[in-house]
């Protein structure tokens, strides 16, 4: 093959198959009668190996000296090739998942940078709940609400309402570990707390809507497994206490 042909073939300029040949790089196994480039099987097989090489980022001196290695042969080169691929590959992955997320995010109005929203979230990613949430919820004035506020809310904010959170999650597994009755008065007012909690800073919560949150506890693993993770037993000692206020508040 002719160098047009070469470069029409891989997708290179002509120019830059001359300058591989006066580096020594790549240079054709066979020349015409008048003097122009013959390439072979064997030429297009080194190019190959070139191309694959500056895809993944090292320069020119480099893939010489990797393609000139008299210990390796091409079987070696496409086992190199091949892992260096498949960490560009898991790297790009995490990239676009990140981006991913990040835009997922900011359509929720979760205007956090990255730092910001390990600090307030942890592993817990909310915008994977957030089509689920909407598809349930979407038409109700409660998350008409929830959006409206959460589009507001600064790092501060957010930080506050974990703070918040928290504290209540807290308060009820103390209550579990001391024996308080899930029905009792003290637990439901922690359960009062939390309903409050909700309206404060999501959406108006009436007993009916929060009991039916208290149910979800339980009956949503995922939910469940946020609240074992605190401490067994306390998904339903939450979901009873939830109920109970409801019932006393109606």
């Amino acid at each position: 093959m002719n160098v047009g042909e070469v470069s029409a073939l891989a997708g290179v300029t002509v120019r830059t198959l001359h300058h591989y040949d006066r580096i020594g790089l790549l240079s054709p196994s066979g020349r015409t009668p008048a003097g122009y480039r013959q390439y072979g099987p064997a030429d297009l097989d080194r190019l190959h190996q070139v191309l694959l090489y500056r895809e993944l980022g090292f320069p020119l001196e480099e893939v010489a000296t990797l393609l000139d290695d008299p210990g390796a042969d091409t079987g070696e080169h496409l086992r190199r090739q091949h892992a260096l691929l498949r960490d560009r590959l898991e790297r790009t992955q995490a990239m676009v998942a990140a981006v991913e997320k990040e835009m997922e995010a900011r359509a929720m109005g979760i205007s956090l940078t990255p730092e910001e929203r390990f600090e307030v979230f942890g592993d817990w990613l909310p915008e994977e709940y957030e089509a689920e949430a909407e598809q349930k919820w979407g038409d109700t004035e409660a998350w008409a609400q929830s959006r409206q506020r959460t589009r507001a809310m600064t790092k501060e904010d957010w930080l506050r309402v974990k703070a918040e959170g928290d504290d209540v999650e807290r308060r009820f597994a103390e209550a579990l570990r001391n024996g308080v009755p899930a029905h009792s008065e003290q637990a439901m007012d922690i359960a009062e707390a939390h309903r409050q909690q909700i309206s404060r800073n999501f959406y108006d919560c009436p007993p009916g809507m929060h009991a039916g949150l208290g149910r979800m506890y339980v009956e949503d693993e995922r939910f469940t497994a946020h609240y074992e993770e605190i401490a067994p037993g306390l998904a339903q000692y939450v979901s009873t206490a939830v109920q109970a206020n409801a019932a006393r508040q109606t």
